[in-house]
């Protein structure tokens, strides 16, 4: 090609349009993405485990009736506990509940922060390098917590463990950027079995070791073999191109295209390009104010946020719950880790059917409604109860699953992490608040599950504000994500490929390669 041609440009999601989503390359990728999902919702419910409440009695058994209270001017000072392996017992939280429960918000309130160093540090190093650090900080940290000789140290070591050592954030934002916008969704929804393959893993864990010190040791020393994936995982091609790098970013492709024995044409990686306007000169800092400085990108944050508490609360709170139903408590959070499931395959169906922004409204309010409606059930249908439970949850793993992916499709590449990962953190604060809420159960048995339900429903209205994004490729640049939603001139002599009645491109996926 002489050099007064012109080559034609090409942008990534041509490209990646070539690759099947079930071929070796992307096979591989589904199996390192989904255990790394794994190793978080193992370790993000631990202290569910760690720390669980066990029952325990005054040893003067004048305090037989009244254990925490005042009697003839004094309290219990010596107390038997029902495990004395217990995280309870070692500790002596006997009448300091509030001690116990701390646990998980001291976890939530370190994750918030985190965020805010995870974000900025994978949109800096890139997303395998992020992956791999925290990866592995998280499991010696893990590892060192179950050596803990007193209660202060062990909560120094949750906050830490939980703000460096959560690897979800970069390990999502390389699943949706490594394949194609219509293959987006069911490629998620794939990797993310994960998640609740993590929850049963951890649930059996903790049957099958109940000493809470090793149930740890058990739990987090897998995540020590992150240090593989700097060898098993390749970077962000995506993200790449965003830093000027588009040799390393064409030399994955063509690893991909040999791995999958298909021929990607020269002068299509020849003209590769990711246009961001300029933003790639721009420091982090001045990219971060040119997307709030936008009144449209602000307000779309402010539901984000929204959506973001409301889906950590719901379904933090709903876990922590399930280890109260009736029946044994291990069993009880497999089955509500299982049920998430179905959850992950509606969510693809429906996300790749009938566009984002309905279905999101839609499973906020039914969510809100089984919640709103539970406690207000006749004490004696035991069976109504955990399925309305059951369904509520459901609702809620999938409103948090489609808040996920709504979110990352709403900001331009070079701060999609960044602003991933602050609206992730804002929202912890629902994930701060759902530990405590059982200690509101004294006062009315259904106000926890009345105060889930009144959240779902607001987030479900606050959905309003948002445009849709089914049909729009991941946008680079403010002024590409301002203009999201918004109707696109029609293409002439072509008619859109796989368009329904609904307007969905994404209908005739096609399963086969």
């Amino acid at each position: 090609m002489s050099s007064d041609e012109k080559v034609p440009k090409t942008q990534l999601d041509d490209v990646l349009k070539q690759f099947g989503m079930f071929g070796r390359y992307h096979s591989k990728l589904i199996l390192l993405i989904g255990l790394a999902y794994a190793s978080n919702a193992a370790f993000c419910a631990n202290y569910i485990f760690a720390a669980e409440h066990v029952e325990y009695r005054c040893k003067d058994e004048t305090f037989a009736i009244n254990k925490c209270g005042v009697i003839n001017g004094s309290r219990c000072t010596e107390w038997v506990y029902e495990k004395e392996d217990s995280f309870m017992a070692e500790y002596d939280l006997a009448c300091q509940d509030w001690k116990r429960t701390l646990v998980g918000t001291i976890r939530s309130v370190a994750y918030m922060f985190g965020l805010l160093f995870v974000g900025p540090l994978s949109d800096r190093i890139g997303r395998k390098k992020a992956l791999v650090l925290t990866g592995m900080t998280g499991g010696v940290l893990g590892i060192v917590k179950s050596f803990s000789p007193n209660y202060a140290s062990y909560m120094v070591l949750e906050f830490l463990e939980s703000a460096f050592g959560d690897s979800c954030s970069p390990v999502y934002i390389l699943n949706v950027e490594i394949v194609t916008t219509k293959k987006r969704v069911p490629f998620y929804v794939i990797c993310g079995i994960g998640y609740a393959i993590g929850g049963v893993i951890q649930a059996f864990i903790a049957w099958q070791v109940p000493d809470w010190r090793n149930f740890l040791r058990v739990l987090y020393a897998p995540a020590l073999l992150f240090f593989l994936y700097l060898y098993l995982l390749d970077e962000s091609p995506r993200w790449l191109l965003t830093k000027g790098r588009k040799n390393e970013a064409v030399a994955i492709i063509k690893k991909m295209a040999k791995t999958n024995k298909i021929t990607v044409e020269e002068k299509t990686l020849d003209g590769l390009v990711r246009d961001t306007d300029g933003d790639n000169d721009l420091g982090f800092r001045s990219v971060l104010k040119s997307t709030f400085t936008s009144i449209t990108l602000f307000k779309r944050f402010i539901v984000c946020v929204i959506w973001w508490i409301t889906s950590t609360f719901v379904n933090y709170g709903l876990t922590i719950a399930s280890v109260t139903l009736q029946g044994n408590r291990y069993l009880n959070f497999a089955i509500v880790s299982v049920v998430d499931l179905p959850g992950y395959f509606m969510v693809m169906y429906i996300l790749m059917n009938y566009r984002r922004k309905i279905p999101l409204i839609i499973t906020f309010f039914i969510g809100g409604a089984f919640c709103v409606g539970q406690p207000f059930l006749p004490l004696y249908l035991a069976w109504l109860s955990i399925t309305m439970f059951m369904i509520g949850k459901l609702m809620a793993s999938m409103f948090f699953m489609m808040t996920y992916m709504y979110t990352s499709e709403l900001f331009p590449t070079y701060t999609r992490n960044s602003m991933h990962a602050l609206c992730s953190s804002l929202g912890r604060i629902g994930s701060i608040a759902a530990p405590q809420m059982p200690l509101l159960a004294p006062i009315w048995t259904g106000l926890p599950a009345l105060i889930f339900g009144i959240t779902s429903l607001v987030a479900g209205l606050a959905t309003f504000l948002v445009p849709d994004t089914a049909n729009d490729a991941l946008p680079d640049t403010v002024k590409e994500a301002e203009a999201l939603g918004k109707e696109k001139p029609k293409a002439i002599g072509n008619a859109p490929e796989n368009l329904d009645k609904s307007g969905v491109r994404n209908r005739s996926f096609e399963w086969t390669e």
